[in-house]
């Protein structure tokens, strides 16, 4: 019956929806800019940019689109920053029919799209294959960033690290078969590489759903992606990032690109870079360290001269007295979940009762949204 349902009703495209409307209702919209030469890039824009407020562009890494990774940590830097959240290259809405595979060539997309929106300057948070982009961006356009964060970023890797067993697989074409799994074997095999602790029991047809959804698309692109990431890489030919503040985040147990890397990248930036490793966290640290990623994300972006002196919003009192996770309470599977227990306890409770867990599904639904806009 399940495997029936599944066919007819897709998790990871309701999942996908309820991201969208996550950032919707976080002021932000979706854009799709043409860049000329068959270039166009998607990306997530304020709907009012705020002259007063700096600029943070939050770039994805391998897997899903930017939403998956960033829809949980919208919250704590929409009051902040004007966000801007954009699909690199052959991910989410955004593509290209040029020949060029190299981080060098999406860095340069990214800055052309910033300055499509006006943007003049920026920081910078990226992930993983994110971070590529951002370290490339940074040697090409220093004038522009203003802070960087790199999350779990191998940019000191060498084309020899491959042959020498740094990494879990051995060949570009093992790496290929697992961060674009293709089957529900290869996608569990990805949850293991990625988190200290993966879900242990997942059914396939769920597996199969979200590689249906999100895993299908520019498949030969994306490995073209990887194998311009290392081929002919060496150390030597990395620039150096000069005087900008840096701050270098990484899974303690990341086995996707072990944390040698993490310490090979700080000394190559040297002083400006400072380091934090996160303690019983794999790859993906955004997602199952999630608190801890924000928590020294705010306190690198956010600094104490950038915060208001004024009095607190009735919006950030509510925020500071709920310190919940709003949206993954309500944009994941929590509404659901609330509407079900609702169907199921209302022939069993007394009415008053029912009346009064309606009244407190509809506040949980009221603060999320006051907490989001």
């Amino acid at each position: 019956m399940l495997t029936r349902f599944s066919k007819c009703f897709s998790f990871t495209a309701s999942r996908d929806w309820l991201y969208r409307h996550t950032f919707t209702v976080a002021g932000l919209r979706s854009v799709v800019t043409d860049l000329g030469d068959g270039t166009i890039m998607h990306c997530w824009v304020p709907k009012l940019h705020n002259p007063s407020k700096p600029t943070l562009v939050l770039v994805h890494g391998f897997g899903a689109n930017a939403m998956w990774q960033y829809g949980e940590h919208l919250r704590h830097f929409i009051t902040h920053f004007n966000l801007y959240v954009p699909d690199l290259l052959f991910f989410g809405g955004s593509f290209t029919s040029r020949p060029e595979r190299t981080e060098s060539f999406q860095a340069v997309c990214l800055m052309k799209l910033m300055e499509a929106h006006g943007v003049e300057r920026l920081s910078l948070v990226g992930i993983s294959y994110g971070g590529f982009v951002g370290y490339s961006l940074v040697a090409q356009f220093p004038e522009v960033v203003e802070k960087l964060v790199l999350c779990c970023a191998g940019v000191c890797l060498e084309e020899i690290d491959m042959k020498n067993g740094l990494f879990r697989v051995s060949s570009l074409d093992d790496a290929s078969s697992i961060l674009l799994p293709q089957t529900p074997d290869k996608l569990r095999e990805l949850m293991r590489l990625s988190f200290v602790k993966p879900a242990r029991v997942v059914p396939s047809y769920f597996l199969e759903d979200f590689i249906h959804v999100m895993c299908t698309d520019y498949i030969e692109e994306k490995k073209e992606l990887l194998v311009a990431i290392l081929k002919d890489r060496h150390l030597s030919n990395l620039p150096k990032i000069k005087q900008l503040p840096t701050l270098i985040m990484w899974g303690e147990q990341d086995q996707i690109f072990p944390l040698e890397l993490g310490y090979r990248l700080k000394r190559h930036i040297g002083e400006n870079a400072q380091m934090v490793i996160i303690k019983n966290a794999g790859h993906a640290l955004n997602i199952e360290k999630s608190k801890e990623f924000a928590r020294h994300l705010k306190s690198f972006l956010i600094d104490s001269e950038s915060r208001s002196s004024s009095p607190p919003s009735f919006k950030e009192q509510i925020q500071k007295t709920f310190p919940f996770d709003f949206i993954r309470y309500w944009s994941g599977w929590g509404a659901s979940a609330w509407c079900v227990a609702l169907l199921l306890l209302q022939p069993i409770f007394e009415t008053k009762l029912f009346v009064m867990l309606l009244i407190l599904f509809l506040l949980n639904f009221s603060l999320c949204f006051l907490y989001l806009k």
